[in-house]
């Protein structure tokens, strides 16, 4: 089993994106993903970006992530 977290992509440098997760920043590799955009929201796993996800879907999985981390 693997888990992948969505991210908001702050920073682009070639193949690597500087990732938002609430108030921690990482770069990951996107050399995988082929149009990544400032602003996207991406699925990271392993420190790779491995898809785009939709906007609204990031925000209600990192809302279930911070309910379950609450409990």
């Amino acid at each position: 089993m693997c888990l992948a977290v969505p991210g908001k992509v702050v920073k682009i440098d070639g193949n690597r994106a500087m990732v938002e997760y609430d108030e921690v920043k990482k770069w990951v590799d996107i050399s995988l993903l082929e149009k990544v955009n400032v602003g996207d929201y991406i699925l990271v796993h392993a420190g790779y970006g491995i898809e785009i996800v939709n906007v609204d879907e990031a925000i209600k999985t990192l809302e279930l992530y911070k309910e379950i981390l609450d409990v």
